[in-house]
């Protein structure tokens, strides 16, 4: 039997019933192999965005971001407050940004400690920031391409001093490819309003993934990470570089290369695909230098300061030595190979975690230089002459 509600509950399911709905708010959690590089929490907001993100690399911080738009979606401002995440609470910022729309630019004050630079950008209205690692603008991007009923949206993205367009393609309701305009091509899975689900940056450089949850305790998670930095567990950077000097023979020979980590993943065939070419490493491209003629198999190579890149296969693969040099590692140009030689492939006895290139010294003048990953090591002999 209906019956009538006390007058005082009345008020209340009232004020409940006109009450506007929650802004929606969900998680990201980005991962590289095993490890969770990133933790996002995120609300959308009728004048923008806000967002609590914790991040492993170089090292631990939680932050904390608001994004303001106006009426008709275009950039008012971005403000971040980078904070240490076991810090007291009165503690002071390590690092504030604001990035405010100043006519047709944008104008960035940023803030570290008693130091206040400024950096200015032109950039058209409806831009949005890049935060390298981070989504959260990824959702508000991709669920205004969706909006749009095109086929294919750019979308510019600013970071710095620099403004970029993604080019984003809705291939099907739950499916959009997003592309980096230098490091490639993520795939996106999505709901039917663009929301973000999943992303896959297999086919890029950063070799990420991005998971949608509904909430995430981001705050907890950045004191335990920050506690692990502490004890000496830290995350680290994605990749540094390393350098290996040896003397063989009369030569002096340096390799200087990128250093990337396993992390839990295949490596040879899957994050680094056969029959494609390979910087060899991360970031910038691996250089290698020698001060006497030698021979790298059998191509005799000068003195001098080279670059080397790979085409890794099954059965061995291929080992260049190219004549350009300082670029970075995505960018090769095939008219500058001095030449190519097979590589040989062993397996190794144990897993080598970090992409580590040696060179064996034989004796004689001779050695092996060894690109070592994974349980693979990719040889090719060294003659100096």
């Amino acid at each position: 039997m209906f019956r009538f509600a006390p007058a005082g509950v009345a008020v209340l399911l009232l004020l409940s019933a006109c009450a506007p709905t929650p802004p929606p708010r969900a998680a990201f959690l980005t991962r590289l192999g095993d490890d969770t590089l990133a933790v996002e929490r995120f609300t959308h907001r009728p004048d923008g965005m806000e967002a609590t993100v914790v991040l492993r690399t170089p090292r631990t911080t939680l932050q904390h971001y608001r994004l303001t738009l106006d009426p008709d979606g275009a950039f008012v401002e971005l403000t971040a407050t980078i904070t240490d995440p076991l810090a007291a609470a009165d503690a002071p910022p390590l690092e504030t940004v604001v990035t405010r729309r100043d006519g047709d630019s944008l104008r960035t004050t940023i803030t570290e400690g008693d130091e206040t630079r400024t950096l200015a950008l032109a950039a058209p209205p409806h831009v949005l920031p890049f935060l390298d690692m981070i989504h959260w603008p990824f959702d508000l991007m991709l669920m205004q391409a969706r909006a749009a009923g095109e086929a294919e949206h750019t979308q510019p993205l600013y970071a710095g001093t620099r403004t970029w367009d993604f080019v984003i393609r809705d291939l099907a309701p739950d499916s959009m490819t997003v592309t980096h305009p230098f490091r490639g091509t993520m795939g996106v899975r999505t709901d039917a309003e663009g929301h973000l689900l999943h992303l896959d940056a297999a086919g890029t450089t950063r070799k990420l993934t991005v998971d949608r949850h509904a909430d995430l305790d981001v705050e907890g998670l950045a004191r335990q990470f920050a506690g692990r930095d502490a004890a000496g567990q830290s995350f680290g950077a994605l990749s540094g570089r390393a350098t290996t000097e040896v003397t063989l023979g009369r030569a002096t020979i340096t390799v200087d290369y990128g250093t990337p980590s396993k992390r839990g993943r295949e490596i040879f065939g899957a994050l680094v695909p056969y029959g494609q070419v390979w910087r060899t490493g991360a970031n910038r491209a691996t250089h290698f230098a020698t001060d006497r003629p030698l021979r790298l198999g059998d191509l005799r190579v000068p003195p001098g300061e080279y670059t080397l890149y790979t085409i890794p296969e099954a059965d061995g693969g291929t080992l260049i030595v190219n004549r350009q040099t300082g670029q970075g590692g995505t960018t090769y140009n095939a008219d500058r190979d001095l030449g190519r030689v097979p590589m040989t492939r062993t397996t190794l006895d144990e897993p080598v975690e970090t992409f580590t290139i040696v060179i064996e010294d034989q004796g004689g003048g001779r050695g092996l230089l060894r690109l070592q990953w994974d349980r693979t090591s990719y040889d090719v002999p060294i003659r100096v002459e």
